[in-house]
């Protein structure tokens, strides 16, 4: 499983660096970058990344009353991990319980010992296989694996399944967005799809097309971003061929 990750940094050259030492172990997926504090807490509302990473070389004072406002909005903060060319900002880090305080130029056997670290304190726990579908007294379980997509009717949700069938749940499907597992993202105000079964995107209509399916599913550009981060994901396990 891998952890998700957000960067604020307002330094280019930084926040390269830094991805570059995260690919390295694997299980580290970046899903936003902004530089600063404003964009930074909507980012981390909008994605829940498990960790953030925040330069605190400029703006320090205006990052540390980000963190404190988190407290109003989530039940639990992510991790946080402090980056600065100095430990001048070292004891308010403290106080605001970052994870770790990493200083610039980086030090990869300081990041290894501290990403081990992190990974004993917050083991990702596997995502759940099974969805319960209830409806009063009848219960109806789907194996995640084997859900093509979601599809809105209304107030309701389809379920399309790779065998071809069609469950119907008496729910949005804005309900399902965040009980899913990660592997299912929003393209659409009325399609959530199996990246598993993603085969093919078409930026430039604005479509994606589905293994074990003969339909295509359109995405639109308020969900542009997800299909951006997919591609990015695909990308990593695919060799590419280009003309």
């Amino acid at each position: 499983m891998e952890y998700s990750y957000t960067i604020i940094d307002s330094d280019a050259v930084s926040n390269l660096q830094l991805r570059a030492f995260l690919e390295e172990y694997g299980d580290f997926e970046c899903v936003s970058l902004t530089k600063s504090a404003s964009d930074g807490i909507n980012t981390i509302l909008k994605y829940s990344p498990d960790i953030v990473f925040i330069n605190l070389n400029e703006h320090a004072a205006s990052l540390f009353q980000m963190v404190m406002e988190l407290h109003q909005y989530v039940n639990q903060l992510p991790i946080i991990i402090g980056i600065s060319k100095s430990k001048e900002h070292a004891y308010e880090a403290i106080k605001n319980n970052f994870f770790d305080y990493w200083l610039q130029p980086y030090n990869e056997f300081d990041i290894r010992k501290s990403l081990l670290k992190l990974k004993r304190k917050a083991p990702k726990e596997k995502a759940p296989e099974t969805i319960c579908l209830q409806s009063y007294k009848d219960f109806h379980y789907l194996n995640t694996r084997d859900i093509l997509y979601l599809k809105a009717d209304n107030n309701t949700t389809e379920f399309i399944m790779k065998d071809g069938t069609v469950t119907n749940a008496y729910k949005t499907l804005k309900t399902f967005e965040t009980r899913l597992p990660k592997n299912f993202i929003r393209i659409h105000q009325s399609y959530i799809v199996n990246t598993d079964y993603v085969s093919r995107i078409n930026f430039g209509k604005s479509i994606c097309a589905l293994k074990d399916a003969q339909e295509t599913l359109p995405f639109s550009k308020s969900y542009r971003e997800n299909m951006d981060n997919l591609k990015k994901i695909l990308s990593k396990s695919t060799v590419s061929s280009l003309n």
